[in-house]
């Protein structure tokens, strides 16, 4: 199979799980199924994002969705190209090369925004409009003050190519940032800033990529000279056969513009999931307000890796220009702490900042992760991050693959645990004719990814808002639970064929409440992602919190749920759906959701109470406690 049969065949896939109950395809659940991908390409901080598909053709706009990234700064906004997502379109017709095709949906999605700066969109949308909560925020002054950076993906299952050669060459295609001028009225006075708009294109060749490489995240190389006019004077300490270190001093203004244009993609795995942006470090922050000039002194530092370094040497200087495969494995917080200081006004242009630059050279994926977990273990870090381990070779997460691979259901049949992202696809990819009989075997309805595990396990908790957050937080969340550290209070659990029996009923629980929620017009509203958790957590806090434990095993006997339980879990979700929308301090309810005071409010209200003591709720409650 060529490499473009392989894409083509991807796409059908793609399609068929993107189908709702009545064989259509559903746009919101084709975003769905791709942001994972997207999250392990660490494009973005979470697969959660807020439904508000919107489409003017009079005005040629549209938008699909949005989120919010970790540390609040940056605004993403998706778009499905509508185009490339029927089934019976030919396969010449799936090929781009010209730039101008993804350009024009980038410009229904950035017409939408500047329609909103303007001031001139929220009145012209109806009230049952699910873009009305962002229009609201972009065109507030709160909204002017928070995103600095907008950041577009259009999704189009097409194929980007060259198509000048007799053969068809597979391409990629950039797009040049650019900067917005927006001004607003804030008590009288006339506010002016710029906002940095991205592009980028989440075709059939990265989504693809992303697969066959099992989840490796994509390659960042920075340009400092062509991007920020700016080149890191060094020297050279190390230089050894496959490794290479410099020293250098970096400016604060140039850390902070690096930070705005990529964010929390500059930073290491371990950690960008624990560090919490938005609580920037005083000690840091004090220094700059009040001894700029002594912050090199004070202040530790970065350590960076790359795989490559672009040098050259100018009046017997060295400089580097650009650095390949770029993380910040220490001084994350000092980066995010530098650029929100300067968000606040703060000025860092007498701030500067050492840094030592570590070069692996023709280095494998695991040698590098084992260089960075080393540094991370032996640099004196200003921020402790737990060394827990994520990676997909967790000995529990073996276990848990041996399990999956051995254990039958009550009705015969295994689930598909994909411990290493792509294992799904390569396992059919690998049956070649026997494919649709392997899918046959392992439906969509029963796999599920580490992370997936993580959220639907973690949801059976007394924190919805973790679950709601997703990525990386909820997964370390998970992580730690299942093999806490050396020293931790938490206790690591014996992963046996009872307990993943017990994940297993904890997923089709979850997977059984998004079918009872639905999407589009059939939905009980537009904030699954926060409904399902949080109904879980209240269930929860009724059973195994008080001692009463839910009964997981009768989910595993029977693989599905009872009528009478589905009956209860719908009701509970309606009235949790009313709930959130009635206690969240914000008009953007699933943003909130996000926050332990919406669920300390809600598990204690008493529409909750009520609605429990029930003799419906009361009778499915004694049925499944044990």
């Amino acid at each position: 199979m060529t490499e473009i049969e392989e894409r083509l065949d991807f796409r059908k896939t793609l399609l068929e799980d993107s189908k709702d109950e009545d064989g259509f395809i559903s746009q919101s659940k084709l975003l769905y199924e791709v942001m994972p991908s997207l999250l392990d390409a660490k494009l973005v901080d979470s697969e959660e994002y807020n439904e508000s598909y919107h489409k003017c053709e009079r005005e040629n706009i549209k938008l699909n969705a949005y989120s919010v990234n970790a540390s609040g700064e940056r605004l993403q906004l998706f778009i499905i190209d509508e185009t490339y997502i029927e089934e019976g379109i030919s396969y010449e017709k799936l090929y781009v090369s010209q730039k101008v095709e993804y350009d024009k949906q980038f410009k229904r999605v950035e017409k939408l925004v500047t329609k909103a700066f303007k001031g001139e969109l929220f009145d012209t949308l109806q009230e049952s409009s699910k873009l009305k909560v962002l229009a609201s925020q972009l065109e507030s002054i709160e909204g002017f003050e928070t995103f600095d950076t907008i950041e577009i993906f259009l999704v189009s299952l097409s194929v980007t190519a060259s198509l000048r050669a007799k053969t068809i060459q597979l391409n990629k295609m950039y797009f040049k940032e650019h900067e917005v001028k927006r001004n607003i009225i804030k008590a009288g006075e006339k506010e002016e800033k710029n906002i940095l708009f991205l592009r980028k294109v989440i075709d059939l060749n990265f989504l693809f990529d992303v697969m066959v490489s099992q989840g490796h995240r994509e390659t960042l190389t920075i340009d400092f000279k062509k991007t920020f006019n700016y080149s890191i004077e060094a020297i050279k300490a190390a230089d050894e056969e496959k490794f290479a270190s410099y020293l250098c001093v970096l400016s604060a203004d140039m850390l902070a513009n690096l930070y705005k244009q990529y964010s929390s993609r500059l930073l290491e795995k371990n950690v960008r999931s624990f560090l919490d942006f938005r609580g920037v470090n005083k000690g840091i922050k004090e220094t700059i307000r009040k001894e700029p000039e002594k912050f090199i002194a004070y202040n530790n530092g970065l350590t960076i890796t790359a795989t490559k370094a672009k040098t050259y040497e100018q009046k017997k200087k060295l400089y580097i220009e650009s650095l390949t495969d770029f993380q910040i494995v220490n001084g994350g917080q000092t980066t995010a702490t530098i650029y929100f200081s300067r968000k606040d006004g703060l000025d860092v242009s007498k701030v500067k900042v050492m840094a030592k630059i570590n070069i692996a050279k023709d280095i494998k994926e695991k040698e590098l992760e084992e260089l960075i977990d080393n540094i991370s273990k032996f640099s004196n870090a200003q921020s402790k991050v737990s060394k827990v381990d994520l990676r997909s070779r967790n000995p529990q997460l073996i276990k848990l693959k041996t399990l999956s691979e051995s254990v039958l259901t009550p009705s015969g049949v295994k689930w598909f645990f994909e411990r290493s992202k792509g294992e799904y696809s390569t396992m059919l990819r690998k049956a070649g004719a026997n494919k649709a009989r392997k899918k046959k075997e392992f439906p969509n309805e029963r796999k599920f990814s580490k992370e997936q595990m993580a959220k639907f396990v973690s949801a059976w908790g007394d924190e919805p808002y973790m679950v709601k957050k997703g990525g990386e937080r909820i997964f370390r969340h998970f992580i730690e639970q299942l093999s806490p550290e050396e020293g931790s209070k938490l206790k690591a659990p014996e992963v046996n064929r009872e307990y993943y029996e017990a994940i297993i009923a904890k997923i089709i629980l979850f997977k059984r409440m998004e079918k009872l929620h639905g999407t589009g017009k059939n939905a009980i509203g537009q904030i699954r992602s926060a409904v399902i958790p949080y109904s879980l957590s209240v269930l929860y806090e009724h059973t195994d919190k008080i001692g009463k434990t839910f009964n997981m095993s009768k989910v595993w006997q029977e693989e599905k749920l009872e009528e009478r339980l589905g009956d209860f879990l719908l009701d509970l979700m309606v009235l949790v759906n009313d709930l959130i929308k009635k206690y969240a301090q914000s008009d953007d309810y699933g943003e909130y959701s996000k926050k332990p005071e919406l669920w300390e409010t809600l598990k204690d209200c008493p529409e909750v109470s009520a609605f429990m003591r029930k003799d419906d709720s009361l009778k499915v409650l004694e049925r499944y406690r044990v």
